[in-house]
C-alpha cells in the first residue's frame, strides 16, 4: 500500500495594466468547480493587498495523481485564454510536496554540497 502524500500548487499571476477586475472574475470562476474536484483538499483565490495587479491561486490535493488529474481538466483551460486574451501579464506557476524535517535537512545539506563542490 502505497502512503499518500499531500501536495500544492501555486499561481502567482499578474494581469496587464486595467485589467486587474477582470483578472479577478475570471479567476473567481475557477474556485467552486476547483473545491468539488476529487482529491481537493482545499482552493483558494487571493489578491495582493499591495499590488493591484497580483493575484495568488492555490490548491491542495490528496495526492499527486489527484493534483495532475485536475491539471488536465476544463477548468484549467482558463489559464490559456488569459493569455491567448492579453489578460495576463505574467504567470509564475509551482508545485510543491510535504517532507518531513528529515528530508527537509538532506536537501539543504545536499545544496551545501553542490554550493561547496
Amino acid at each position: 500500500m502505497s502512503t499518500q502524500i499531500p501536495v500544492s500548487h501555486m499561481a502567482f499571476v499578474r494581469a496587464r495594466a486595467g485589467r486587474s477586475a477582470e483578472l479577478g472574475a475570471r479567476l473567481s470562476a475557477l474556485i467552486e468547480p476547483s473545491r468539488n474536484a476529487p482529491g481537493c483538499l482545499s482552493f483558494a483565490l487571493q489578491h495582493s493587498q499591495c499590488d493591484p495587479e497580483l493575484w495568488l491561486v492555490s490548491g491542495f490535493w490528496t495526492n499527486q495523481q489527484a493534483m495532475t488529474s485536475y491539471f488536465g481538466s476544463p477548468a484549467m483551460q482558463i489559464f490559456a485564454e488569459l493569455v491567448q486574451e492579453l489578460v495576463v501579464n505574467s504567470l509564475d506557476f509551482h508545485t510543491f510536496k510535504d517532507v518531513s524535517a528529515v528530508q527537509a535537512l538532506g536537501h539543504s545539506q545536499a545544496a551545501v554540497h553542490k554550493l561547496a563542490g
